[in-house]
């Protein structure tokens, strides 16, 4: 077995402790609850055929290779899939570079190269939905049947539908994020969604404020709502803090390029360079222009007691949530 959570870069040959292993297939951008459906089956025949089970997932997006102009809004950027995957259980992840090369590999050369000699995988688990090789012509069923061929096995989950019959899609957590509803988002990721990045110098407005912040910025692909957040923040050393973060231009002052800044609760240290996670837990308001600072001060208070009910009050969504944004620690 896998001594510790593995990254491998598909690049170059496999460790041996990868071969024969059960791989689960797919983007799985947002590792959302219809991922872990797939990601808990695969972990299920690994467990019982006692060998290791690592993601096979590819970077970029192949959206993103193939329109440049309009990236995808990535759910889970590669570190954040990877610390993800391995709160869930997983013993790695193994990132195939999707290139144009790679788009245009037929369906049988995509398993010849990738599954049967590269990985020796003795089982496959893949999505429903999960198309690949050139033209996509590689289906769920035409899976199956090479893995007959090559000598492992197959297996295809189904979909995994809400209550109201609507199957969960990292293109409609994309769509709640962009219109401010982190909590659902967040209900059907199964875990809070966060960003990262580092913090970076600002104009220390906020400062003369009397609310300093921690600054990041968010790539331009990222469609979440400008507006005000209650958050908590992870530092590069594991420590949580809970805080109130604000999204936007600062229409109040200058009107510039989004910035994600979080106001750290009790907190007096300097973060400047430092590696963070920020988990959105719930959208209080959205971005607004005040007339005078004094104002927005008066609101920045009323955020920030807003900001610590809700954090407060805020339970596990899983024990994935709990691990990622409950638990202190890498």
């Amino acid at each position: 077995m896998v001594a510790a959570f593995l990254r491998h870069d598909l690049t170059s040959p496999v460790p041996e402790e990868v071969r024969g292993a059960v791989l689960a297939i797919g983007n799985f951008d947002g590792v959302h609850l219809g991922h872990r459906t797939v990601l808990d089956e695969a972990m299920a025949l690994g467990r019982a055929q006692g060998v290791p089970t690592f993601a096979l997932t590819f970077e970029p997006h192949p959206r993103t290779l193939f329109k440049p102009e309009s990236p995808v809004f990535r759910l889970t950027p590669q570190p954040v899939k990877a610390r993800v995957l391995e709160m869930a259980g997983l013993d790695g992840v193994l990132v195939l570079p999707f290139t144009r090369e790679l788009a245009a590999t037929s369906a049988q050369g995509f398993v010849d190269t990738y599954l049967a000699e590269a990985t020796g995988a003795s089982h496959v688990v893949t999505g429903f939905n999960f198309m690949f090789g050139a033209q996509r012509q590689g289906t769920p069923e035409f899976l199956a049947s090479a893995g007959d061929v090559a000598n492992f096995g197959v297996t295809v989950v189904d979909a995994h539908l809400e209550d109201d019959g609507e199957a969960i899609s990292s293109s409609r957590i994309r769509r709640l994020l962009g219109a401010g509803d982190v909590s659902r988002a967040s209900d059907l990721l199964g875990w809070r969604w966060c960003v990262s990045g580092k913090v970076a110098p600002g104009a220390k407005l906020g400062r003369t404020l009397g609310y300093p912040t921690a600054n990041i910025a968010l790539p331009a692909s990222a469609h979440l709502a400008h507006g005000v957040y209650a958050v908590r923040l992870r530092r590069a050393n594991g420590s949580l803090h809970d805080g109130v973060a604000s999204f936007g231009r600062r229409p109040t002052f200058d009107n510039g390029a989004p910035l994600l800044e979080t106001f750290v609760f009790d907190f007096d240290h300097d973060l400047y360079g430092e590696e963070i996670e920020v988990a959105l837990f719930e959208r209080l308001r959205g971005e607004e222009k005040f007339d005078s600072a004094d104002a927005l001060v008066r609101q920045m208070d009323r955020d920030s007691e807003a900001a610590r009910t809700v954090l407060a009050q805020a339970k596990p969504l899983s024990d994935l949530d709990r691990a990622l944004t409950f638990t202190a620690g890498r």
